[in-house]
């Protein structure tokens, strides 16, 4: 190899001095290796430097284990992924029309209205703000996961009898009880309205503690809607939902379609119902409502209770429900609660229909009130449709609720108790035909100050 030295002896062929790097290099790689064998393997440093963290580990685990984390980890690593509950009452989503509590306000407000459209627009719970209690349920329910196990369609619940049991259930197509012949069975009654057999689902007892031959409450009461709509409006919300259960699987004598719209404000829940017949025949059309309004104060006695002028359906039977045929005056008796303010419940039983409404002076329609003086408020029902002949009043003495329910229909519209010139308030739909039922629920004041006391 030709090697040509320079000025300064600096080796001027560049291979060269690769060459010598490189060995180098090789020199301190073997030598590192040779250090670290006689200083760590043949020394003992690894044992001891695996037994120092081997001891650490331990000593990490065990603190972990007294503070609990592993079984926090265990419990997690084995926790299924949440998935959120969906509840769905009668297999659709519940509506929920809510407001917010207005802004300064002093007064009682709705706050929201809970429906089913999957359990015939059942209005499961109303909540409202009241000044001296805060927010509270209106109406005597349970929550919502127990009214969904409780809303089955079986068992009890086979014709929906348990939608009477809570909230505020939709009535059609009759409101109230109808009595009849019981079939050997016991799971129907037979009853005729112009020749024409109706053949109608009962059971042991009703929602009201009856014994006997009664089917109450319509054929609604577990049916789905067919459409919903929802709409946001300024002062609260509105919600839609249209039924069209047919003739009620034969036991009815036409096709029917049931319209319902719920109007959420402050101070007001508007509630309006529609019932067409869409078949090829005429037919009986009874609506009502069924609202079970809870006695926060737990003190039934001091509830105030006012009705509009009004004949008393005379009831000859209790335990059966069987009525006499005669309308009754309530003047004088422990029945009158016409009073401006009305009068207090006391130890009176009430299971009672009032029918042959008077008007309200000033007022759009029959007024019936139900004050509780102890959390300071009232709730006003207006019938504002004149089809409304009836209000039914159930108020059992041991009970946490009253009842008082705005309807077309006497009971028992087709029983031979009734002379043939009563209208029982039953209305006759031709094929096409339609007819509405509307009331108002407002809210109101019992302070000392308010329009309402004075």
């Amino acid at each position: 190899m030709y090697i040509k030295a320079g000025i300064g002896g600096k080796l001027e062929d560049p291979r060269l001095s690769r060459m010598y790097w490189a060995l180098l290099k090789q020199w301190a790689a073997k030598r590192r290796r040779s250090l670290w064998h006689a200083a760590v393997m043949r020394s003992g440093m690894l044992t001891v430097l695996i037994l120092t963290l081997l001891l650490m580990g331990l000593a990490f685990g065990w603190r972990t284990h007294r503070l609990g984390q592993f079984a926090m980890l265990k419990k997690q690593l084995r926790a299924k992924p949440k998935s959120e509950v969906v509840i769905r009452p009668g297999g659709q989503d519940v509506i929920r029309l809510q407001r917010s509590q207005m802004v300064g306000g002093s007064g009682p407000e709705f706050l929201s209205a809970t429906l089913l459209p999957g359990r015939g627009m059942n209005m499961l719970q109303i909540s409202a703000y009241l000044p001296q209690r805060g927010e509270v349920n209106l109406l005597a329910s349970p929550s919502l996961d127990d009214a969904e196990e409780k809303l089955s369609g079986s068992g009890a619940d086979s014709s929906g009898e348990n939608s009477l049991t809570m909230g505020a259930a939709i009535e059609v197509p009759w409101a109230g009880r109808i009595l009849g012949t019981r079939t050997p069975d016991g799971a129907n009654l037979t009853t005729m309205w112009q020749g024409l057999r109706l053949s109608l689902p009962t059971g042991a007892r009703d929602s009201y503690g009856l014994d006997g031959s009664v089917a109450a409450g319509g054929l609604l009461l577990k049916e789905p809607s067919t459409s919903v709509s929802t709409n946001i409006m300024p002062d609260g919300g509105e919600a839609m939902a249209t039924f069209r259960p047919g003739n009620f699987g034969g036991r009815w004598l036409s096709q029917t379609e049931i319209e319902t719209n719920v109007e959420l404000s402050g101070r007001a829940i508007e509630l309006k119902i529609v019932a067409r017949n869409i078949g090829d025949t005429a037919e009986p059309i009874g609506i009502g409502w069924h609202p079970r309004f809870a006695i926060m104060s737990g003190h039934r006695g001091q509830m105030m209770l006012h009705l509009p002028e009004a004949l008393r359906a005379e009831v000859k039977d209790r335990r059966s429900g069987e009525l006499s045929g005669r309308l009754l005056p309530v003047s004088g008796t422990e029945y009158d609660f016409t009073g401006r303010n009305g009068a207090r419940l006391g130890g009176l039983t009430l299971d009672d229909s009032f029918v042959e409404l008077k008007r309200g002076m000033m007022a759009d329609g029959p007024v019936a009130e139900l004050r509780d003086p102890e959390s300071g408020y009232g709730l006003r029902i207006t019938a504002t449709s004149p089809t409304i002949k009836a209000l039914r009043v159930y108020a059992p003495l041991d009970g946490s609720f009253i009842s008082i329910q705005p309807q077309f229909n006497y009971d028992d519209p087709f029983g031979h108790e009734w002379a043939k010139t009563e209208d029982t308030g039953m209305v006759v739909l031709q094929p096409g035909q339609s007819t509405q039922w509307k009331i108002r629920l407002e809210i109101f004041s019992l302070s000392p100050t308010s329009p309402e006391h004075l």
